[in-house]
Formats: C-alpha cells, structure tokens, sequence
C-alpha cells in the first residue's frame, strides 16, 4: 500500500461507523467486477437470503481471519 493509501486509510478509519460504511459502498461501486463474476441484481439477492438463512438456522460461518487471509491471498499480498 502506497503511503498516501495509508494515510487515507489511517484518516477513513477515524470517521464514524456509518461514514466508514458509506465510504466502503463508494470505493465498492467504484470498481468493475471481475471476469466471471458480473451477477444480476436478484442472483445477489437471492445469494443474500440464502446466507441469512443459513446464519438464522445457526450455520457456522468462515471466522473473518480465514476470510481476510483468502482476500489478501487474493490480492497479493501476505
């Protein structure tokens, strides 16, 4: 991460939750989806409602360490 997207992040992550969260929607829309992964509007939802399912019935989730490890895996990084 360059020193100026540290900064930004160091800055982003001072603001409050619901900014925080707003900024994430932004940067999000901002980016194209990747090559094979371009979903409609219902596939998303319909995948929603299936993860909340399964999260109300008490199935157990992937822990967010194992997820952050697989998203910097993904990215490059360590």
């Amino acid at each position: 991460m360059s020193k100026n997207a540290a900064k930004l992040l160091e800055d982003a992550l001072q603001l409050p939750e619901v900014q925080r969260m707003e900024l994430a929607w932004g940067l999000l829309d901002s980016l194209e989806p990747a090559p094979g992964t371009d979903r409609s509007e219902q596939e998303w939802l319909a995948e929603i409602e299936k993860r909340a399912r399964a999260a109300r019935a008490g199935e157990p989730g992937i822990p967010w360490e194992e997820v952050k490890a697989e998203i910097y895996q993904r990215l490059g990084r360590s």
